[in-house]
């Protein structure tokens, strides 16, 4: 997608003209019929013609309510009708505020993306231009959202890609190119420096794959001094089987989206480093793919973990927390950041609690909950709040080890699930675990099949610039 600003409409281009429920009095300036069948109802579409010729869009905005996601209003716009684009578009904005229109942009960029990556035979795309029509100057505004739907594009297409494709060491190396492209550091741990360095949960759960496991690092440090601000950990399992603990087959194929965590994290730094952020961003992917094999982990091993702490393992499926457990130990010794927020496709018990509409948030910081709920709400990636109780830690009593990485209990589970990590944190005062599990991959209208959602990006990004400052 091309944007450009403009200051006036052209009455001779296609014009998408946005229009809010019942308010459809500057109608007049666009259409010669008087009173269009359409009212603004939210993401409804009405195609007239003006008075030159030209298509005129009528896009619904809906309601105040809608507000949080006229995004979606603009891309199913977009996804639909771009096959008749040839010519600019131009896009009525004056009417939209700056977060509004933020969004109008965003959705459009996030219409281009493209889930045939693998297709022999591809359609060939329309490199479509919008001409922003907008009294104000809005350039940065139209910089900053297309960069950010540039880069949630480029994370959906990692996350809908195929596991034999991406594999561990293929994260390592987006992960490296990223780094080149938008300016950041980037380590990638193998096999011989997990070893040495201690990452024994990690190596467990790959151990039973060809793809051999690795820890990527990624750091963005533009203050010379302060430490780092906030460090994420990503839960990178390229695919997971399930281990011995074997998953049914229905819907297996979909397991390759079992590394949406660590795709936030390592799209909220380039995100940022391409933003240029004013933050000391750190990342850590802790990425392995759960295979069966003779060699894989078995159901009562007890392993050892960066830590320190040894782990019974009662169900090999539970994967995900225990190399999460080990990113968590080594970024909060390693880099000591004073905020740290995980992010998992980790269990199905938080789809059972909160659907497909929320993300479990759990931390008993008041601060960053509150302040990471507003933002959600407004975004429209929402996170609701879970306990993380005392009462909960017998359900990871082991007789055998320090704990065990599953209750066995057919409730609660995405918050023991959080009590394991809480384990691993250090007592840290500002740890935040996020269940992205119902969230980051499922039904869409832009694709038959299940596909990446792009959650949670936005999310950590207005996140940082708000306790940043930025």
């Amino acid at each position: 997608m091309i944007f450009k600003h403009v200051s006036t409409v052209n009455t001779h281009k296609d014009v998408i003209v946005p229009c809010r429920k019942g308010q459809l009095a500057h109608l007049t300036k666009f259409i010669t019929i008087k009173e269009p069948d359409f009212n603004g109802e939210f993401s409804t579409v009405q195609m007239l013609y003006g008075a030159e010729g030209n298509r005129v869009y009528l896009l619904g905005l809906g309601e105040e309510k809608d507000a949080v996601k006229i995004d979606e209003a603009f891309r199913k716009l977009s996804f639909d009708y771009k096959k008749y684009w040839k010519a600019p578009v131009q896009v009525v904005s004056d009417d939209l505020s700056e977060a509004e229109l933020q969004k109008a942009i965003l959705g459009l960029e996030m219409s281009a993306y493209d889930i045939g990556t693998f297709k022999s035979k591809k359609d060939e795309a329309n490199a479509i231009t919008f001409e922003m029509v907008n009294a104000n100057d809005i350039t940065n505004i139209l910089e900053e959202a297309q960069t950010i739907g540039a880069t949630i594009n480029r994370i959906k297409t990692l996350v809908d890609a195929p596991a034999n494709q991406k594999t561990p060491e293929f994260l390592g190396l987006w992960a490296e190119e990223s780094a080149k492209d938008s300016n950041y550091k980037c380590i990638v741990l193998h096999e011989k420096e997990l070893k040495s360095q201690g990452f024994h949960a990690v190596m467990a759960v790959g151990q039973g794959s060809v793809n051999q496991p690795v820890v990527i690092v990624t750091e963005y440090m533009p203050k010379k001094d302060g430490g780092v601000d906030i460090g994420l950990v990503g839960k990178g399992i390229t695919f997971d089987t399930g281990g011995l603990s074997i998953k049914p087959s229905t819907n297996l194929h979909y397991m390759k989206s079992d590394m949406g965590g660590a795709a936030v994290v390592l799209g909220v730094v380039e995100l940022v480093a391409k933003l240029k952020l004013n933050v000391n961003i750190v990342g850590v992917v802790a990425s392995a793919e759960n295979a069966v094999d003779s060699n894989s982990y078995r159901p009562g091993d007890v392993i050892k973990s960066y830590s320190g702490k040894t782990i019974e393992i009662i169900d090999t499926d539970a994967e995900g927390r225990l190399v999460l457990a080990d990113g968590l130990s080594y970024i909060i010794k390693e880099f000591q950041p004073k905020q740290v927020i995980d992010l998992a496709t980790l269990t199905g018990s938080v789809v059972q609690t909160l659907g497909y509409t929320a993300a479990g948030m759990f931390t008993n910081n008041t601060e960053m909950a509150q302040t990471l709920s507003k933002i959600g709400f407004d975004l429209n990636e929402r996170v609701w709040p879970l306990p993380l109780f005392d009462d909960y830690e017998s359900d990871l009593h082991s007789d055998i080890a320090d704990l065990r990485n599953y209750s066995g209990k057919p409730v609660a589970g995405a918050i023991t699930a959080a009590k394991f990590l809480e384990a691993f944190t250090d007592d840290h005062k500002a740890w935040m675990h996020l269940d992205i599990a119902g969230v980051s991959f499922g039904d869409s209208p832009y694709s038959k099949m299940k596909s990446a959602s792009g959650y949670g990006v936005q999310l950590i990004v207005n996140y940082i610039k708000q306790i940043s400052g930025n």
